[in-house]
């Protein structure tokens, strides 16, 4: 059974070929979508092709609801949105895909039922088909070179709804097993480090030795450093101390 996930229905409307329905499928359920509607498939239906392609996510192929036409598919939803790259004739709002399911979710967490239709490979959604939407959602693409493949505008519209519908970590820093260095440990390791280049010699001459000593007490803080890292660079100058004692 599908879900029970609050989500919009995927409407795809008189698909040509049974590798293009799997796509989508495939698609919908990378992004934990599972309410396929298939409205109208020229090849028939079941089709053999779309389960080779769907690649895991036969279940959305088999629990796909099939409709004779349009408004047959449509027949529970009070908010509708068609794909489309072309500019119609039609008066209706322009969504980006981010833009409209951030809509669709505020919709569908008010009780409604939301659908999103996408036409076929050949020639996208009539006229005919998008007059029954509340709205259209147009991806930005290449003006010289608008056409989308059924399976690529499925997978960016459920991409954009995962965003919305989910807390996305745009930025996330894997450290292992450490722990983000203290501000006492990286204040050790910066006081190690003046400590040693004072002996060096290296902030000369002794009147510009506190500015040096600022640009170099400014790069460590624009370095975002675990205890691994600290405990590694107190290593390399405990090393270098020693080898050059060594070396003497």
């Amino acid at each position: 059974m599908p879900s029970e996930t609050p989500q919009p229905a995927f409407v795809l409307v008189r698909p040509q070929m049974g590798e293009n329905i799997g796509a989508a499928a495939r698609a919908m359920w990378n992004f934990g979508l599972d309410r396929m509607r298939i409205v109208a498939p020229r090849d028939g239906w079941p089709n053999p092709k779309s389960v080779a392609m769907a690649s895991g996510a036969g279940r959305l192929l088999d629990e796909a609801q099939l409709a004779p036409d349009v408004p047959g598919a449509l027949e529970d939803c009070s908010f509708v949105f068609a794909t489309t790259a072309r500019p119609r004739e039609l008066t209706k709002p322009v969504y980006s895909p981010e833009a409209a399911m951030k809509l669709a979710l505020e919709k569908i967490r008010g009780g409604e039922k939301v659908a999103v239709m996408f036409g076929p490979e050949r020639a996208g959604l009539e006229n005919d088909d998008i007059a029954k939407a509340n709205a259209i959602i147009t991806v930005p693409v290449n003006p010289e070179f608008p056409s989308l493949n059924l399976g690529q505008c499925v997978l960016l519209t459920a991409y954009e709804w995962r965003r919305q519908a989910d807390e996305v970590q745009h930025e996330v820093f894997d450290i292992g097993k450490s722990d983000w260095a203290t501000g006492v440990e990286v204040e050790a390791l910066v006081k190690h480090y003046e400590d040693r280049l004072d002996e060096a010699g290296y902030f000369f001459p002794p009147e510009k030795a506190p500015g040096m000593k600022v640009v170099f007490r400014n790069l460590f803080s624009r370095m975002r450093l675990t205890r691994a890292d600290v405990q590694m660079l107190h290593g390399i100058m405990r090393q270098m101390v020693r080898w050059k004692k060594n070396g003497e």
